[in-house]
């Protein structure tokens, strides 16, 4: 597995161990790096093991090298196509009738120029207070 180990290049590796935060992967005798479970495919990973095995032959993207610690990080996601963006449809109507909106302390408000049930809170004080002397 001879390759040209440097960032940015895609090389051949093997999964030699899989983790559930990702897998790591053998891209030259002696080297190793990690595939971190984001970088496995475009779409949400839940598990590892859907998508790989021990002894798979990959196609990774090296992100970075650590010279000093010897860590390479890896991704399969960079060498696969990006998946197709379709158009959201939009919301389906329904045709039930819409709730009044209501205003803070659950009254509901009606537009005061139509006067068919507006009450302002004045008429109903008048309304309470009068109710209450009897």
């Amino acid at each position: 597995m001879s390759n040209n180990i440097e960032v940015g290049n895609i090389v051949v590796g093997k999964v030699t161990a899989i983790k559930p935060f990702g897998a790591f992967v053998a891209i030259e005798e002696g080297k190793e790096g990690l595939v971190h479970i984001s970088q496995i495919a475009h779409g949400f990973v839940k598990d590892i093991n859907e998508h790989l095995s021990v002894g798979n032959e990959v196609n990774v993207k090296i992100l970075s090298m650590d010279q000093e610690s010897g860590k390479i990080s890896l991704s399969i996601r960079e060498t696969l196509p990006a998946p197709e963006v379709t158009e959201r449809k939009p919301e389906q109507k329904t045709d039930r009738p819409r709730r009044p909106k209501q205003r803070r302390g659950g009254m509901n408000y009606q537009d005061p120029k139509n006067n068919e049930s507006f009450n302002p809170l004045a008429d109903q004080l008048k309304a309470w207070v009068e109710q209450s002397k009897k």
